[in-house]
């Protein structure tokens, strides 16, 4: 993929009252470099050359180049000489240690490689890289070109402008704008100035004002808004102690302020336009040199892209969008398809609920010169001609017997369905699930991935559909623009996609992920039946307890106030209670659940207000919602939406309402369980793989003490506490021996487990150590994961997909959540592979019209059955999922039969 400069790219087209809006992306260089050093692992290469600020300087420039849309990119350095700063105070970072060797042998490798990649640095005499930036930023402005800086030196906060400068954190991949650097210091920008000179910066040599810390700088700048407000209304400060260091330290704070002041008087007017970002990748300039330091991962990243580059005018991003609004000639382009012909297709309507939408039109595509759409039930005044329900039934039946494509089909097929009544479309592919299964971490809508694969800008749904209108308010002509857009780029990103899968995943595609979407629609249709008078009783009684609980915390707090409200409760709390603040946000005291938890033993109220916050999230997200949904249907069935993309593990998440994640821990949360109900005649049937993730690690690692207690149907968490501490407190512990082998898991650390089951963290840790010096192939195998992650850069499932992780350039703490999540990746990743075939299988052989699948809740599906089959139902399904998938340990399932969810647990 070539990498076009934006200014001379057309379809990377942003406009602002008629006009060009481009970006600017300034690296504060050393600082930058410095972050970037001590943020890495210490990596070296074969000779013993560190390369960990090489790594992730190369990791940034890709980043810059795939994920950020800039049209000038400019390398900020401090000149070696004095400047201004240093004749204010010859103290002026007098004080800073050397660099470690390691960087500092990496500096010159890594700024000879700014030069080297077609960039530009920029340094001038007796000014430092801040003045550099803030003479940038300060042309850029007035030329309307936004400014993104790359930086972590808090100097720089001061140039932040919502809309036009922003900072940007590489680390966390993030823009800091106005409210988060409030977030960060509890001041605004324009404080910044006057907040560092009173708190100082050690790393600069900049005094400050000693003994004033960041809240008390706070409060004054709340108070007297600037240093020179400050000073000028000492008397009236409160507190002597703080009156008697302002006044000690008057000279350094006046002095500090103008230490950090910016100067942003430098021209750089005509040096603007070197700034231009390169044409081409940047990173190939520097092939010999990643092959010298042996960065072999980025290596094969830019010489895989080279393999494919193509000179720009041969990619073509024009097509012609062909109106049919006349049945003759949609008969007559549709009988001109050739039969082979991979066909994309797409629809509009006037909802995004695709079993109540009305279809407005449907799109189509069969080369990537032409695409067509059918309107069909547009309504405006003036409307020109549609095709009738009856032809657009006829013209989808026979498009239907070509290789359909789509990006999202499950929502497409069913507005078909829905519609028309035509069912069981041959799926050939989808290219949403293709470019989840080459890469699950990324964001696989179609505008998305049109821009990350073609650098095309597409026509937004906003820009058709005026607000509080749908689309067959849509006039035919720009609806032909837009519906026609979305069949065109399916199409081209299905060629592209199957250039890039690997041959396994796109069997993997065909095998289980298409096929599943047949399965999930199935299911989306079908629906759960809900008990309305139930839920009824539940929502007065949790509205009678919500109701007592506010009341018995009104008298409890001594005051009456809006227990929702964040902000009054914090006022409550913290400022008429007093009780120790633990966080701050920009709107006042933070509240949250961590916060209340610390605070659980300083006032009774505190778990009250707890219990109220549950009880409350449980009316609101399931109680009434799952009421009103049964009160809207007919039949009482309410109809949840599968994400099949929905994770990175592979795991469904599901959403309208959203029933994964219903609260099974608490009474309350399985009394609403107990509100979804088999419909008369039928009984609801649950089937759970049993330790699914525990049999896969012995599978996996072949371990032979798990391996041989699985085989022989033993209590694995008995057989472990048994290793563990002896047939005397094997019964004891096995709820120990249970949270170890699940924790193990999930990354579970010392700490993490001591909370679990309530002991010291030195204890827990003898726990760990004594099981994995029990069980030795397990660290061995569960150490090589996370090896082989950071190695490779990706883990797979039990069948062959991928979830990658970017260790080259994540910080401390993502760099530890990446390796619990490799390892989780690989079990919670195997048993959804596992769920899918045997929901599959189930849907292809068992199935009918008295046994239906209902759900899927993790390791668990509902199915609804008639009652008299279904004890041999639950036999046959059962069978199914114990046989589905070879292990080296037998696949078991526990059956639950009842009349409601709630029963079956």
């Amino acid at each position: 993929m070539a990498w076009f400069s934006p200014l001379k790219n057309p379809t990377k087209l942003f406009t602002c009252k008629g006009a060009f809006v481009k970006t600017l992306t300034i690296i504060d260089t050393f600082g930058f470099f410095f972050r970037n050093y001590f943020a890495l692992p210490q990596l070296r290469n074969s000779q013993g050359f560190p390369t960990g600020l090489l790594t992730g300087f190369a990791n940034f420039i890709y980043a810059i180049k795939n994920e950020h849309d800039t049209d000038y990119l400019l390398f900020a350095l401090d000149s070696k000489g004095k400047n201004f700063r240093h004749e204010i105070d010859p103290n002026y970072k007098a004080n800073r240690p050397e660099a470690p060797e390691d960087l500092r042998r990496q500096l010159p490798v890594a700024i000879s490689w700014i030069e080297k990649m077609g960039f530009k640095c920029y340094n001038e005499e007796g000014f430092e890289a801040d003045d550099v930036i803030a003479s940038a930023v300060r042309f850029a402005k007035h030329h309307d070109i936004k400014v993104r800086i790359v930086t972590h030196d808090k100097d720089l906060y001061q140039l932040i402008d919502d809309g036009r400068v922003v900072i940007y954190d590489p680390m966390k991949k993030m823009e800091i704008d106005t409210e988060k650097c409030f977030e960060k210091f509890g001041v605004y920008p324009h404080k910044i100035n006057d907040y560092l000179a009173l708190v100082g910066d050690v790393a600069d040599n900049i005094p400050g004002v000693k003994g004033i810390g960041p809240k008390g700088a706070k409060k004054l700048l709340d108070d007297y808004d600037t240093v020179e407000g400050v000073y000028e209304n000492l008397e009236r400060i409160g507190n002597p102690r703080v009156q008697a260091m302002l006044e000690e330290g008057r000279e350094n704070a006046f002095l500090s302020k103008q230490l950090v002041r910016l100067d942003n008087s430098l021209n750089i007017a005509d040096k603007f336009e070197s700034f231009h970002l390169p044409c081409d990748n940047p990173l190939l300039g520097i092939v010999d040199e990643l092959e010298k330091y042996e960065l072999r991962h980025m290596l094969s990243r830019v010489r895989n892209e080279a393999l494919h580059v193509k000179p720009k005018e041969a990619v073509k991003t024009g097509f012609n969008a062909i109106l049919l609004d006349d049945a003759k000639m949609l008969f007559n382009t549709i009988e001109g398809i050739e039969d082979d012909a991979i066909v994309a297709f797409d629809t509009e309507t006037n909802a995004l609920d695709a079993y109540n939408a009305k279809i407005v039109g449907f799109s189509f595509a069969i080369n990537q010169d032409e695409a067509y759409y059918v309107p069909i039930a547009h309504h405006y005044l003036g409307v020109g001609d549609q095709i009738s329900l009856e032809d657009a039934k006829r013209a989808l039946t026979q498009l239907f017997t070509h290789k359909i494509v789509g990006q999202n089909l499950k929502f497409d097929l069913a507005v078909i369905e829905n519609n028309f009544g035509i069912r069981d479309v041959a799926i050939y592919a989808d290219t949403m699930l293709l470019a989840w299964l080459l890469n699950p971490e990324t964001n696989v809508g179609l505008d998305t991935l049109a821009l990350r694969f073609f650098n095309h800008a597409m026509v937004k749904f906003k820009e058709v559909v005026a607000k509080g209108e749908n689309f067959s308010s849509v006039p035919l002509e720009k609806a032909c623009e837009y519906a026609s857009e979305d069949a065109w780029m399916t199409l081209k990103l299905y060629h592209k996609l199957q250039e890039m899968l690997e041959p396994h995943l796109l069997d993997l595609a065909k095998s289980v992920e298409f096929p599943f979407i047949k399965t999930l629609m199935k299911m989306e249709k079908e629906g759960i039946k809900v008990d309305a008078p139930y839920f009824e009783t539940l929502l007065k009684r949790t509205d009678h307890a919500i109701e007592a609980l506010k009341v018995e915390i009104f008298a409890l707090c001594d005051a009456t106030f809006n227990l929702n409200s964040t902000q009054q409760l914090g006022a409550v709390l913290f400022e008429q209670l007093g009780l120790p603040t633990v966080k701050k946000t920009k709107t006042g005291y933070s509240t949250d659940e961590n916060v209340l938890n610390e605070l659980l033993d300083k006032h009774p109220s505190i778990a009250k207000i707890l219990e109220y916050r549950e009880l409350y999230k449980l009316r609101s997200t399931y109680i009434e919602p799952l009421l009103k949904l049964s009160k809207e249907s007919p039949v009482g069935r309410i109809h949840t939406s599968f994400m099949q993309t929905g994770t990175s593990t592979g795991r469904l998440s599901s959403k309208d309402p959203n029933l994964q994640n219903i609260p099974v821990k608490t009474e309350l949360g399985r009394e609403v369980r107990g509100g979804f109900i088999a419909k008369e005649g039928y009984k609801l049937i649950g089937i759970d793989y049993s330790q699914i993730e525990l049999r896969l690690l012995a599978h996996f690692s072949g371990d032979e003490a798990m391996v041989e207690a699985f085989r022989s149907n033993k209590d694995i968490h008995k057989e472990t506490a048994l290793k563990l501490f002896g047939e005397e407190d094997a019964a004891a512990k096995r709820g120990v021996a249970k949270s170890i082998n699940f924790g193990l898991l999930y990354g579970m650390g010392p700490k993490r487990l001591s909370e679990t089951i309530g002991i010291s963290t030195k204890e827990a840790k003898s726990y760990i150590d004594s099981y994995f010096a029990t069980f030795p192939t397990i660290k061995n195998f569960l150490t090589a994961i996370a090896e082989g992650a950071k190695k490779e850069g990706f883990v797979q499932t039990l069948l062959g997909r991928k979830r990658y992780f970017d260790f080259e350039h994540a910080n401390g703490m993502q760099y530890a959540g990446y390796l619990r999540e490799a390892v989780n990746t690989v079990f919670q990743g195997s048993a959804a592979d596992l769920i899918k075939l045997s929901m599959n299988k189930i849907m292809t052989t068992l199935v009918d019209d008295e046994a239906k699948l209902l759900l899927q809740i993790h390791d668990e599906l509902i199915f609804e059955v008639k009652e008299e089959r279904a004890e041999a139902f639950a036999e046959q399904a059962q069978k199914a999922m114990e046989e589905i998938y070879a292990l080296k340990v037998p696949l078991k399932v526990s059956i639950a039969i009842g009349n409601n969810w709630g029963e079956l647990k």
